[in-house]
């Protein structure tokens, strides 16, 4: 009854095959029979005997050969088992539960140890759960380990119905109608050791600059300078050849060293402890010596580790010095920044700056100006600056703005429908698009990413770009600028341009208003000279000063609304100290124009609380929680705000939370502070 079933396919016709030549032959007799009647008769005979051998061939010999075809696929089917078996590589059956229902000699070794304790796939590798293989439709594979080794582990799933189970096959071990998971191992251990082992051998390429090196020597006495040095020297040495790397000195301040890629986790652990002890060397300099490291690896040769690293220094410095930067391909981290960097006293670099300047823009008919998105005084100011020294140079400039925030709206109105001013002034970002060509050049100030400058689809089309910012650089910079300015010393972007107006023309005059809008980004910027105000600084306002600013008319130009003032208060009001030393509040934003410039008013506020280390207010704007940072000295609330996605100064940062609840914010900066205590980076 089940012969029929059974031959089937290519076996069902091969044997058919007797019947259908007799048919054939048949056919071929009758033939012969009509051409010649004796010849049709003597072949009739030969047909009969024919026909009878391949009835009996058929019906009585089937069994016989089908005896024969079993006994061949039973031993086949041995041979297969006896090859999966003896296979090398360890292999096993397990149902839909992960039960181990057949495994070959090598995958029983592996479990052998375990004293027969091991009855499931999901007991040897728990990132294999019993819901990961009910849901398997594919074959995947997963790394993972099992008594101290990794393995590949590749998954595949079969399904065996009852009609798939071949002659010689124990019916007992395969489940029937239901899925199977075949597992194959493959040990990655020494595979992975090698790897790890050539990539620990790799060279990492590291330059070590000494940020205030000048500064450093000049409040030492002459006799114990080369003392100083010796002994910076010796720190740096002995640092790099703890890590059998090497070091060299390219100039009085500069070092190259190259290390193992294995020493970079211990150096990411310590983080840069080389930073805490060059700052200890102390033989009666009144100024302690910091450092700037930039770190690249994982590039494909020696020479795109030195440029990562080279990059990674810029960033740096960039940033403000005494810190470390490791860069890789497409990833970069920070160490350390905890100094308040020193100012320059000289303003060489500011004149170079201003004397190309005005060479790129004496090469272009236009200017295009652009801050920030929600521009504030400072770089309202900054812009006019600049706009200033385009005319002065009789070039056509232009200031990009798209939302006028309350603190800049008084400030603007000085501006509009004024006859010494065009009427096109001001113009939104899109208008600006669409006259910008190859002899326009842009100019960014107050900001330096670019998804936060105010049109930032000017990037891509503006050729010539100029930033001059006094924000602390983060991974994310505009990468496109011929001319880069940017001085984390600075108290704010007016007094940069304050210093190139000096220097870029002779007799630039700057009208009462234009110094009034630059003398205010100055004051808004310094929380009235209190915060980041160097020597620079108040010389920069006293040249607005003898330009016509005015102080009276700048202080009541920014009075506080009664509604922005209670916002203020109640911010201060509802503050919750956290861990001791951080203010956290709300600013409300009901009612309030624009409540993020009122919670930095809040932010600033709360650090004249007596033990307030640092202070964050958040506000509600657009659907998007905004977050404003301050801190005196002992924090750096700009690694605090990058962590968030944000960014700013050492003593002065922000941050956006686009669709994000007060609460979760709330959560994310405790989660931020707790992390830098436990790391060491709140002084």
């Amino acid at each position: 009854m089940n012969t029929r079933k059974k031959i089937t396919g290519q076996l069902g016709f091969y044997l058919q095959w007797p019947l259908l030549l007799s048919i054939i032959i048949i056919i071929m007799n009758a033939v012969i029979a009509i051409i010649d009647t004796t010849a049709g008769l003597a072949m009739f005979g030969f047909t009969i005997i024919y026909i009878i051998i391949s009835i009996f061939f058929y019906v009585y010999k089937r069994k016989s050969i089908m005896a024969g075809l079993i006994e061949f696929s039973a031993d086949y089917a041995w041979i297969q088992r006896k090859l999966l078996m003896d296979l090398h590589i360890p292999y096993a059956i397990v149902d839909e539960n992960g039960r181990i229902l057949w495994a070959n000699t090598q995958f029983s070794a592996i479990i052998k140890g375990e004293k027969g304790n091991i009855k499931t796939i999901t007991a040897m590798f728990p990132d294999i759960t019993r819901e990961y293989l009910m849901q398997l439709e594919e074959s995947t594979s997963i790394h993972s380990t099992f008594a101290d080794s990794l393995y590949q582990v590749d998954l595949r799933p079969v399904v065996i119905e009852t009609d798939d189970i071949k002659p010689g096959t124990d019916p007992t071990v395969l489940p029937k109608d239901k899925p199977l998971v075949t597992v194959y191992l493959f040990d990655e251990t020494e595979i992975l050791r090698l790897g790890q082992e050539v990539n620990d051998q790799k060279m990492v390429a590291g330059l070590i600059y000494l940020d205030n090196y000048e500064e450093a020597l000049a409040s030492v006495e002459e006799v114990r300078r080369s003392l100083l040095m010796a002994l910076i020297d010796r720190k740096i040495s002995k640092y790099i050849s703890r890590m059998d790397g090497i070091v060299k000195k390219l100039e009085k301040d500069k070092y190259f060293f190259a290390i193992k890629n294995k020493y970079v986790e211990e150096l990411r652990e310590q983080r840069f402890s080389i930073l805490e002890e060059v700052k200890a060397v102390n033989i009666g300099n009144e100024m302690s010596i910091t450092l700037s490291i930039g770190l690249g690896r994982g590039g494909s040769t020696y020479s795109q580790n030195y440029e990562l690293a080279r990059m990674a220094m810029d960033m740096a410095l960039g940033r403000g010095g005494d810190q470390a930067v490791l860069k890789e391909q497409d990833k970069i981290e920070y160490f350390g920044g905890k100094s308040q960097q020193q100012e320059k006293t000289t303003r060489v670099k500011a004149r170079v700056k201003a004397h190309a300047l005005r060479e790129l823009i004496e090469t272009k008919d236009r200017l295009m100006i652009m801050g920030h998105k929600l521009g504030d005084i400072d770089s309202f100011g900054a812009s006019l600056g600049i706009y200033r020294i385009a005319t002065s140079l009789n070039k056509k400039a232009h200031i990009v703005i798209n939302d006028i925030t309350s603190s800049v709206r008084p400030m603007m109105e000085r501006f509009l429908n004024n006859p010494d001013y065009p009427d096109d002034l001001f113009l939104t970002g899109d208008k600006a698009c669409d006259m910008v060509d190859a002899n326009t050049a842009l100019v960014v100030v107050d900001v330096n990413r670019p998804s936060i400058t105010d049109a930032p689809e000017l990037l891509t089309l503006a050729k010539t770009i100029v930033v001059l910012d006094h924000h602390r650089q983060s991974s994310e910079i505009i990468t496109n600028a011929v001319l880069s300015y940017v001085e984390p010393y600075a108290s704010s972007a007016c007094e940069m341009v304050a210093e190139v107006l000096q220097y870029i023309a002779d007799g630039i005059k700057i009208k009462p208003q234009e110094a009034d809008a630059m003398y205010a980004g100055i004051v808004i910027d310094t929380t009235n000279f209190t915060n980041q105000a160097g020597v620079r600084t108040f010389e920069a306002a006293a040249y607005l000063r003898r330009c016509g600013a005015d102080i009276t008319r700048v202080r009541k130009m920014f009075r506080e609304e009664m509604s922005d003032y209670k916002a203020k208060a109640e911010a201060v009001r509802q503050a919750d100290v956290y861990q001791g030393a951080f203010a956290i509040s709300v600013c409300p934003s009901e009612g309030i124009e624009n409540p993020t410039i009122v919670a930095a008013q809040a932010a600033n506020e709360l650090l004249e609380i007596k033990g307030i280390k640092a202070s964050v207010v958040m506000s509600r704007f657009n659907n998007t929680i905004y977050l404003s940072a301050r801190s005196i000295d002992e924090v750096n609330v700009q690694v605090m705000m990058e962590r968030l996605g944000g960014g700013g100064h050492r003593t002065v940062a922000g941050a956006q939370m686009p669709g994000a609840t007060i609460e979760d914010a709330k959560e994310k900066v405790k989660q931020v502070i707790k992390e830098m205590i436990e790391k060491g980076e709140v002084s």
